[in-house]
C-alpha cells in the first residue's frame, strides 16, 4: 500500500499548500490513501469545521489533531459527526470524537489510523501514550485485520517520539512524529519492519518561527515581553511529510522517504 503522512499544516499558507499540491501527489504517486494533521491548519490554533472540509476536499482520507484538538469551539460537534477527523487517543475520556479508526481503502484494504499525545514538556498531563496504544495495536495487528497501521505521535520531546517509535516496532506499519513543526532528517524502516520518522515538520511558510510570523516571537525572545498575538506566516508554504510503501501481507513498511514540496525547502519523492 502507498501512504503519504502530511505534518502539522499551518494557518492559510499550509492549507493552500495541501489544497494546490495533494490532488496532483494521489494521481502521480498512485496514493492508497493520505492522512494530514491538521491542528494548527485554522489561524495556527485548531482546526475549524470549514477548514476540515477543505483539506478532506483537497485528498486527505484522514485528518489527526494534536493537544489544539479544541481550540476551535465548532470542533466539539464536528468530530462527532466526521469520522474522518481523530482527536488523540489518550485525550480526556469526556472528550468527543475517535483516537483510532479503521479506514477502507481501495481493493477491500483496510488502515488502522490511531494518534497519541506525548507526556514530557506537554503543558498538561495526558493519559500514559503506551497503554493507550497498546490495546488499539493488540486488537489490531498489521497484515490481519488491517493491512496498514499508522499511529501519528504528537510530541514535544524526540526522545518520547523516538521511545514509542521503537516500543510500536513490530507492530505498526509506520510511526510519525508532530507537534515541534520542524522536519528530522531520520527516516528509515526500523528492524521490526516499522517506518520511522521523528517529526514530518509543518506544511506551512519556514520564512517564519515555527510557522508563525517572526515579529512577535522574536521580540518576546529578545526582551522577554509581549506586545500582540501571534499570528501565521502567510509566504510561499513548503508540504512537508513522509511517504511509505507497505507490504499488504504482512503490513512491513518496505520503502520511506522525506517528502519536501514547494516553498523555502525542497527534497525527495517517491
Amino acid at each position: 500500500m502507498r501512504l503519504l503522512f502530511l505534518g502539522d499544516v499551518m494557518g492559510r499558507a499550509g492549507r493552500a499548500a495541501v489544497a494546490e499540491r495533494l490532488p496532483d501527489l494521489r494521481r502521480d504517486w498512485q496514493l492508497d490513501f493520505v492522512t494530514v494533521n491538521g491542528e494548527n491548519a485554522t489561524s495556527g490554533a485548531g482546526l475549524s469545521a470549514a477548514h476540515a472540509r477543505e483539506l478532506l476536499d483537497a485528498g486527505a482520507d484522514c485528518l489527526t489533531l494534536g493537544d489544539h484538538a479544541f481550540d476551535q469551539r465548532d470542533m466539539l460537534e464536528f468530530v462527532q459527526q466526521e469520522p474522518r477527523v481523530l482527536r488523540p487517543l489518550n485525550f480526556a475520556k469526556e472528550a468527543p470524537g475517535q483516537g483510532a479508526r479503521v479506514f477502507p481503502a481501495p481493493g477491500g484494504r483496510k488502515v488502522l489510523v490511531a494518534q497519541v499525545l506525548g507526556q514530557v514538556f506537554m503543558k498538561r498531563p495526558f493519559d500514559n501514550p503506551f497503554s493507550a496504544l497498546d490495546r488499539v495495536l493488540k486488537s489490531h495487528p498489521r497484515g490481519g485485520l488491517v493491512q496498514a497501521s499508522l499511529i501519528d505521535v504528537h510530541c514535544e520531546a524526540t526522545s518520547e517520539k523516538m521511545a514509542l517509535g521503537h516500543w510500536c516496532d513490530g507492530r505498526a506499519s509506520v510511526v510519525v512524529g508532530t507537534h515541534t513543526h520542524v522536519p528530522t532528517a531520520d527516516a528509515r524502516v526500523l528492524t521490526g519492519g516499522t517506518a520511522y520518522l521523528t517529526d514530518a515538520g509543518m506544511c506551512g511558510d519556514y520564512e517564519s518561527i515555527i510557522g508563525m510570523d517572526k515579529a512577535e516571537p522574536m521580540r518576546r525572545f529578545v526582551t522577554g515581553m509581549s506586545k500582540g498575538r501571534f499570528t501565521p506566516a502567510n509566504g510561499a508554504a513548503t508540504l512537508s511529510g513522509l511517504f511509505v510503501e507497505t507490504d499488504d501481507a504482512t503490513g512491513v513498511a518496505r520503502r520511506v522517504a522525506m517528502v519536501r514540496q514547494g516553498g523555502q525547502l525542497s527534497g525527495a519523492a517517491p
